[in-house]
């Protein structure tokens, strides 16, 4: 493996390239890399500023003609689910969540293929392999945990990895303020189940848990309507000019 200085980490600027999210938008990215010893220190500090992780590398958006990114954190200690997402919760109830290491198996690659299949075929991952995704849950110098999500049958009992059948999986990287989600992924069989909010009222009552103050849910796009959903959980911050400041959006319904 490439070996990078640790003491002042370089940063790199990506040529513009069509945004995934805004038509007729170019996104250009900065970059630098996470390893070494202080990785885990340097991607809480990049995260509170704005940037995600994707393997061992640190990213945020550098666009040159817009600024719909926006970087979004919940407050956990002060969330309450709504109506709506209690009635989520009731609906998974059949569901228990377990944290293990970054450590990648046949069985999540399959339910990771399923979910791209079926709602991501033209994306950018549609043709990941088994290796890449390895290397996607592998490739972290970081604090990172793989949460696997498994349904109790009348006959299963939950005793660790590998029983119940797998319903979906959320990478996640534990930082000293709060659980970063970076990416996660469900069985598209069950969309009414609405596991993409269930994966994050669990994120949050973990944060809760564990006396941690955010969960980071990476960026929503003004505009984007398929990132709409994450203004949904209230009260949040928002990254602007002045810092993370708090973001009631009353407009929204809960």
């Amino acid at each position: 493996m490439t070996q990078h200085p640790t003491q002042s980490p370089q940063f790199f600027l990506t040529a513009p390239s069509p945004c995934p999210y805004l038509d007729g938008q170019f996104e250009r990215k900065v970059f630098t890399h996470l390893v070494g010893d202080k990785a885990s220190e340097m991607n809480d500090l990049l995260t509170q500023g704005g940037f995600r992780r994707s393997q061992n590398i640190a990213y945020r958006p550098a666009c040159e003609t817009c600024r719909a990114c926006v970087s979004v954190r919940i407050l956990a200690q002060e969330f309450t689910a709504s109506r709506n997402m209690k009635r989520v919760l009731q609906h998974n109830s059949d569901l228990v969540g377990a944290m293990h290491n970054a450590e990648p198996s046949t069985e999540q690659y399959s339910l990771f293929r399923s979910y791209l299949d079926a709602r991501h075929r033209r994306g950018g991952m549609s043709d990941m392999t088994v290796l890449d995704y390895a290397m996607m849950v592998e490739d972290t110098h970081v604090d990172t945990k793989v949460i696997e999500y498994r349904r109790r049958g009348p006959d299963t009992f939950i005793t660790g990895k590998g029983q119940g059948e797998l319903i979906a999986v959320a990478l996640t990287d534990k930082m000293a303020d709060g659980l970063s989600m970076v990416y996660s992924y469900f069985n598209p069989d069950f969309e009414e189940r609405s596991l993409g909010t269930f994966m994050i009222l669990d994120h949050i009552a973990r944060a809760r848990a564990m006396g941690l103050p955010h969960v980071y849910l990476g960026y929503w796009v003004n505009g984007s309507r398929k990132m709409n959903y994450k203004m949904r959980f209230m009260p949040q911050e928002h990254l602007g000019p002045k810092g993370w400041e708090r973001y009631i959006n009353e407009a929204v319904p809960r």
